[in-house]
């Protein structure tokens, strides 16, 4: 089990905001890609990925949908039994404060 990270360039506004639209790469790639993986996890909840996140279940590839908080798209709520709201995993994945610093030894 793997994943690839995309990298994308960014662009500064002059509002000195910083943009990275990555939508139409994420589509794009999951295509390219298409061939070479089992299962996608989509980690957004946005709209503009219904006709992805579409034909990927059409295709028995959709194992996730990971939308940040309740506030995802309407478009996606058909997809219910695949979304995992990021925001009510936070506990879990929240570095615990131990009191040990660095990289403990095995």
């Amino acid at each position: 089990m793997g994943y690839i990270v995309i990298l994308k360039p960014t662009m500064e506004l002059p509002d000195k905001t910083v943009k990275g639209n990555a939508d139409a790469e994420l589509v794009l790639h999951t295509m390219i890609q298409f061939g070479n993986y089992n299962k996608a996890i989509i980690v957004s909840g946005d709209g503009d990925f219904h006709c992805l996140v579409e034909y990927l279940e059409q295709q028995g590839k959709l194992l996730l949908i990971l939308a940040p908080n309740r506030h995802y798209s309407g478009l996606l709520r058909k997809y219910n039994n695949y979304i995992v709201r990021v925001d009510l995993l936070r506990n879990s994945l929240e570095q615990k404060r131990t009191g040990i610093r660095g990289r403990s030894k095995p």
